[in-house]
């Protein structure tokens, strides 16, 4: 068993893979004894993921607020509390808040061979953005 106490540092999302303030917690990094890495993710209002993929897919479980996810090519749907969304492997999606609400959730994704768990892509524009959301219920 592995035990790791509470009180890491909370890390602002970067520039690069986010569209507005997001912050992230780690929770899991993979290494030698597990591929598997999961962090919790809290947008801000308006804030989201740039495009991006993960080579061995990943895994969203919502934990508070509402917010949205859409694959390329894909609708924009809406997403709450207790949601799990899987993502297939080099599917390429974004995911954030919706304009007037925060949203947080557990993301989980599994590193390849080379440990690579995400390749980021160019920024979700305004107007990918503001599609209208099919609701998930």
């Amino acid at each position: 068993m592995k035990f790791t106490q509470s009180g890491g540092q909370t890390a602002s999302g970067p520039e690069s893979w986010f569209t507005g303030t997001v912050f992230i917690d780690g929770i899991r990094n993979p290494d030698g004894q597990s591929a598997v890495g999961c962090a919790h993710v809290r947008f801000t209002p308006g804030a989201r993921t740039a495009w991006h993929t993960h080579p061995k897919g990943q895994t969203l479980y919502v934990t508070d607020g509402i917010g949205y996810v859409a694959s390329r090519g894909g609708r924009v749907q809406e997403i709450r509390p207790g949601d799990v969304i899987y993502i297939e492997p080099g599917e390429e999606h974004w995911h954030g808040a919706t304009a007037d609400r925060f949203m947080a959730h557990i993301a989980i994704q599994e590193a390849d061979d080379q440990g690579q768990v995400v390749m980021w892509g160019e920024h979700v524009t305004d107007h990918e953005y503001g599609q209208p959301a099919t609701a998930t219920n």
